[in-house]
């Protein structure tokens, strides 16, 4: 287990942890840059790959739901998935599959576009294309080996940065920062304004590419979260952030429960927290993501709180988009 916060030193003053274990993310960051320089597959249709440097959440998820909005029609989505998902190639169906075939961020995705989970990436490209794909987005592609790329988008989480600028196990990154951002022909860089100029501050003379900032905010459902007693869970890379929001909207937050990313929610958990719910007296509240995988019987009990991405300027990203697709 790492030691709490040592990811998080900046990186001109890393931790003795991040030195000790530097040896390892030598090899680490090795293996990962000799996976992604192996020969090149090319299905045809362009491929936008969404990606990020740090291991967990960074909001990839919002940006593969707005590219393929933004996109329109004949737009597909090839990831990975979880759990009995890592074969494929399979076309997700919203009705007829659960998260734990093919995995939470796929289920949601296929509200949004066809979606196809495979572990062997060009597989998963080959079908979305027989199966009549225009342009393919890649879900967390940015270290996928084989795979030739139209457009490479890097997503940052403004406030979790790039840690302490080191690569696992002695920080939280896949790949070294250099390495990463030369393949990167865009990034977006996701967070509160503070959060971003910190960011822009301290990496700022890295970014060699267009950069594109946003926000994730609420999307306009009518609730009216102000005063609502709420037990909240997560299972995300920072559910921390899910909590900021829910207090921002006003919500009195009495009990805040994180989960691991892609935790399942089992009968027997979700029972406690409907337990604990009602004794507090609150309503049970999770993440779009978390929602996918509630068992039948708690889907109706449980609000859910979606978000989308508002970019502060759309311009180079559109600009990248009619480039290079």
């Amino acid at each position: 287990m790492r030691p709490p916060g040592f990811w998080s030193n900046p990186p001109e003053h890393p931790g003795w942890q991040a030195h000790l274990l530097a040896p390892l993310a030598a090899l680490y960051a090795t293996a990962t840059a000799r996976r992604i320089a192996a020969p090149k597959f090319d299905p045809g249709p362009p491929v936008i790959s969404v990606g990020n440097l740090n291991v967990g959440g960074t909001g990839k998820t919002p940006m593969v739901m707005d590219l393929v909005m933004r996109l329109g029609a004949d737009t597909h989505v090839v990831t990975r998935g979880y759990g009995g998902s890592e074969t494929g190639p399979l076309r997700v169906k919203e009705r007829e599959h659960s998260a734990d075939e093919v995995g939470d961020e796929p289920l949601l995705l296929s509200a949004f576009a066809p979606t196809w989970v495979a572990r062997d990436r060009p597989r998963g490209l080959q079908a979305a294309t027989r199966a009549g794909a225009r342009v393919i987005v890649l879900d967390d592609g940015h270290q996928t080996r084989g795979v030739a790329r139209a457009l490479s988008i890097l997503v940052v989480d403004a406030e979790a940065g790039f840690g302490n600028g080191r690569v696992i196990p002695s920080g939280p990154l896949r790949e070294p920062v250099a390495t990463g951002l030369h393949r990167t022909h865009l990034v977006v860089l996701i967070g509160p304004p503070e959060a971003r100029a910190r960011f822009r501050a301290k990496w700022g003379e890295a970014l060699k590419m267009p950069v594109v900032e946003a926000t994730l905010e609420v999307l306009e459902t009518g609730m009216d979260w102000a005063g609502l007693p709420v037990l909240a869970f997560a299972g995300i890379g920072r559910p921390e952030k899910f909590f900021a929001t829910l207090r921002g909207l006003g919500a009195d937050l009495l009990r805040a429960e994180p989960l691991d990313d892609h935790q399942p929610l089992s009968e027997a958990l979700m029972k406690r927290l409907e337990l604990e719910a009602a004794a507090l007296g609150a309503q049970l509240v999770t993440t779009e993501k978390d929602a996918v995988r509630l068992p039948a019987g708690f889907r109706q009990k449980v609000l859910t709180l979606p978000v989308r991405l508002r970019f502060e300027n759309t311009g180079p990203l559109d600009r990248v988009i009619k480039e290079r697709v």
